[in-house]
């Protein structure tokens, strides 16, 4: 009887743990220009996370919306990633993460 009661709690658990988490997240990339999309999306696919589909550039807001999964990564992986392409991201710099601004 412990036995049965045990594997129902664990068979409980496991059936709801999350596997994933997807997110809405928008980035403020005040250095962005219309020709840069490019170099950001490169920068971010490292990411399994992020769904690359999903990236939205406004170049005239100066931002990018995506959706990313927080069980693979965080925003600060993001936004980390961003910057170390040359951009600020979130107010994360460039040079906060030891690489160089990009030049517009």
């Amino acid at each position: 009887m412990k036995h049965a009661a045990l594997f129902l709690v664990v068979l409980l658990v496991v059936a709801g743990c999350r596997r994933t988490d997807v997110r809405d997240f928008t980035v403020s990339i005040p250095d962005m220009a219309a020709g840069d999309a490019q170099a950001i999306a490169a920068a971010l696919a490292q990411y399994a996370g992020v769904d690359k589909a999903s990236l939205k550039f406004d170049p005239a807001a100066k931002t990018l919306s995506l959706r990313y999964d927080s069980m693979q990564l965080a925003k600060k992986n993001i936004e980390i990633s961003i910057a170390q392409a040359g951009f600020t991201a979130n107010g994360v710099t460039p040079e906060s993460v030891g690489a160089r601004p990009k030049k517009n």
